[in-house]
């Protein structure tokens, strides 16, 4: 018993120093009007900060994903931190806007590198016959630590002073503290390399995959690009079309978006994989209606909507395309499989994003809003259409 107790404090120490790190990627969310402010620069510009994050994840996944397998958990993880660190050194600093591209690329090298090796070291701390408890830490560290960094900036930025610098400031000293809790917990990974073995992962699609990783790949684009929209862009929504200028209730809008994901990922183990894949295209398909309505009538009760709506069909979706593509891949390939996955499904809080910030010059806000959501639409349709007729199944155990 004692040695259980041991293992869950260590897995839940493990899940908040993966929360603190995630919440860093988000936290210049409701600052970002802020910026435009001091900086001048248009919603184009915002649009382009926010994916350099998505080209930093994808720049890590390919050329060092699986680096925590060679040399450990813990160096990965600390070299996580210190880039964490370094993207809130560079908010603290920027008097232009070279210092946010630098400070949200950084802040993206330290998503993916944590991404796979904080996941795997959650589990792994947990102690025998608790995987389905660990993957539950795992992934309420994620999407709840990506929830709470919006919230966090939110409410500093509004009721405490220095709000661009405060929410870095105190995010620096939560990095220090996940630190010292990561050098307390053990190193899982028994045999270690040295970094010179590390190779860089190559996608893969072998052809039994193909079937089930298209209508897949759609759902987690779709879902993604959502949240890149509503990350980057719904503060804007909100202050300019419904005249919400309180910096905590736009963050708290966008939290919502994360936290209603962490349930619909949760939910997949009750709902099965065959049915939370199309239930999370059919969520997917209600959130951007939602949307879509929120920015015909300007109304920011359904902007809420469309949040926690989008939220749990992006984790129903998500998650049921991961165990699905898993299922389908061989053995000897998998990892590289799901690599591709991951790297379409950053794709969509990249590229889209980008599109409604060229778009919003010329149609606006709410025109560029709904031509992206048009656009999703079509594509989520068509997954959902494909998935109806021939469902996806459970990843093999």
């Amino acid at each position: 018993m004692d040695l259980d107790r041991q293992g869950w404090r260590r897995c839940l120490l493990s899940g908040a120093v993966f929360a603190v790190c995630m919440a860093g990627t988000t936290l210049p969310t409701p600052l970002y009007g802020l910026y435009q402010e001091k900086f001048g620069f248009s919603a184009l510009m915002v649009t382009v900060v926010y994916a350099v994050y998505a080209f930093g994840v994808i720049g890590v996944l390919l050329l060092a994903g699986n680096a925590s397998d060679a040399v450990g958990r813990r160096p990965v993880l600390l070299a996580g931190l210190a880039f964490a660190a370094a993207s809130a050194v560079c908010f603290l600093c920027a008097d232009s806007m070279p210092w946010l591209y630098a400070g949200r690329l950084l802040s993206g090298l330290s998503a993916g590198l944590f991404t796979g090796a904080a996941t795997a070291y959650v589990m792994e701390l947990a102690p025998p016959g608790g995987a389905s408890r660990a993957t539950f830490v795992a992934t309420a560290a994620n999407m709840g630590g990506l929830g709470c960094g919006p919230l966090l900036a939110g409410v500093l930025a509004q009721y405490a002073s220095w709000p661009l610098y405060l929410p870095f400031v105190v995010h620096l000293a939560l990095v220090a503290g996940a630190a010292v809790a990561l050098l307390r917990l053990p190193e899982t990974v028994r045999e270690r390399r040295p970094l010179s073995t590390v190779r860089p992962q190559r996608p893969a699609l072998p052809p039994q995959v193909r079937a089930v990783f298209g209508p897949a790949a759609i759902a987690a684009f779709v879902g993604f690009a959502l949240f890149g929209v509503f990350t980057s862009v719904s503060p804007a929504f909100l202050a300019q079309s419904l005249d919400v200028h309180n910096k905590a209730l736009s963050g708290l809008v966008v939290a919502l978006a994360f936290f209603a994901s962490t349930a619909g990922q949760l939910a997949v183990g009750r709902v099965g994989v065959e049915r939370s894949l199309p239930l999370g295209c059919a969520a997917l398909l209600a959130g951007l209606a939602l949307l879509a309505g929120a920015l015909w009538w300007d109304l920011l009760a359904l902007v809420v909507l469309s949040a926690l709506v989008g939220g749990l069909g992006q984790g129903l979706a998500f998650r049921g395309a991961l165990s699905a593509v898993a299922g389908a891949s061989p053995a000897d390939q998998r990892a590289a499989v799901i690599s591709t996955l991951f790297l379409v499904a950053y794709t969509g809080i990249s590229l889209p994003v980008i599109g409604v910030g060229v778009l919003e010059g010329p149609l606006g806000l709410e025109g560029a809003g709904l031509v992206f959501i048009g656009c999703m639409g079509v594509l989520v349709l068509t997954a959902l259409g494909y998935l109806l007729r021939r469902p996806a199944r459970a990843a093999a155990n």
